[in-house]
C-alpha cells in the first residue's frame, strides 16, 4: 500500500500553532515520474536543489523541544509532484517560468514536463485538491479548539539564486520571514525577529514573499494568523543536503522559541 500523501501529526489540544511543512519530501511515485523527462541523475540533481532538505526535522525537533507540542502538516512528496503552495490558476505568478501548482520547468529553466503537462488535471485532483482540503480540515480544528490557528510555514532555501527565482537579485539573509498584510500581525512578525535573531540577520519578504493560507481563510478570516520560515540552507547544512547537526538543532530550538511565544502571548 502506499504511504499517504501527506501526514497531519498531532500536537497539544490546547495548541493553536500548525507547523506547515510543504516542500521537504523527495519522494515521486513511479506514475509520475513516468511523466517527467529527465533521466535518473539529472533528477536526482533537481531533487538536490528544489527540496527543502531536511525541515521535516527541524520542525520535529522544534515540536519536540516546544512547551506546548504544535500541530505538524508535512506534505510527504516532492514539490515535483504537485506544489501544495501554488496558485492552481492563472493567480501564481510561478506559472510565467513553468512552476505554478504543477511544474513544467525545472530550477534551470529547462523542460521537466510537456507543455501543457497532459496529466494536469489527474495530478491537481488525486495531489493538491486533498491536501488543500485537509490543510484547511487541520486549520479549522485549531479554531475550533482554540479559537485562533497560528501557520509558521516551515522552508529553506539556497544561499545561491537558482534561474527559476524572479527576485533572485533580492538580498540573501539568514532568515526571510515571509509576510501577508492580512494574516501576518505586527505581534507575531516581532516574536519571529527575536526567536530567530540567533542565526544572523533577519530580512523581510526577501528574497520570497507571502506565506500559506488556505484558500477558504485567505483575506476573510483574521483568526489565521500565518508566517513564512525560510532558513539560508547554508545556515544549518553543508550544501544542498547535508546536515550539520549542530547547526540544525540550534534553527530548531529558535523555531521552538517562537512557538512557545505564539501559545504564551495569544
Amino acid at each position: 500500500m502506499d504511504s499517504p500523501a501527506h501526514r497531519l501529526l498531532p500536537g497539544d489540544p490546547a495548541s493553536p500553532v500548525l507547523l506547515h511543512v510543504p516542500h521537504g519530501s523527495r519522494t515521486v511515485p513511479a506514475d509520475v515520474r513516468a511523466g517527467l523527462l529527465l533521466d535518473d541523475a539529472a533528477l536526482e540533481r533537481e531533487l538536490d536543489l528544489i527540496t527543502d532538505a531536511r525541515t521535516q526535522e527541524i520542525a520535529e525537533h522544534a515540536a519536540r523541544a516546544a512547551e506546548v507540542t504544535p500541530w505538524r502538516f508535512v506534505n510527504e512528496r516532492s514539490r515535483l509532484v504537485v506544489d501544495p503552495e501554488r496558485f492552481p490558476d492563472e493567480r501564481e505568478e510561478m506559472r510565467a517560468v513553468g512552476m505554478g501548482a504543477v511544474y513544467t520547468r525545472t530550477t534551470q529553466r529547462a523542460p521537466l514536463r510537456p507543455e501543457p503537462p497532459a496529466d494536469e488535471a489527474r495530478l491537481l485532483a488525486t495531489y493538491f485538491e486533498p491536501y488543500a482540503q485537509a490543510m484547511t480540515r487541520a486549520v479549522e480544528d485549531r479554531l475550533a479548539a482554540t479559537g485562533r490557528a497560528v501557520i509558521i510555514d516551515v522552508h529553506s532555501y539556497p544561499s545561491e539564486a537558482l534561474p527559476y527565482e524572479l527576485h533572485g537579485t533580492d538580498p540573501r539573509p539568514p532568515v526571510c520571514l515571509g509576510t501577508d498584510p492580512f494574516h501576518t500581525p505586527d505581534s507575531l512578525l516581532a516574536l519571529a525577529r527575536e526567536a530567530f535573531a540567533p542565526l544572523g540577520a533577519v530580512g523581510l519578504d526577501t528574497p520570497f514573499a507571502g506565506t500559506y493560507v488556505p484558500l477558504r481563510h485567505y483575506g476573510k478570516d483574521p483568526r489565521v494568523h500565518a508566517l513564512m520560515l525560510e532558513l539560508r540552507r547554508d545556515v544549518y547544512l553543508d550544501e544542498p543536503v547535508t546536515p550539520d547537526d549542530g547547526a540544525l538543532h540550534k534553527a530548531a530550538q529558535c523555531l521552538a522559541a517562537l512557538i512557545d511565544e505564539a501559545v504564551r502571548r495569544g
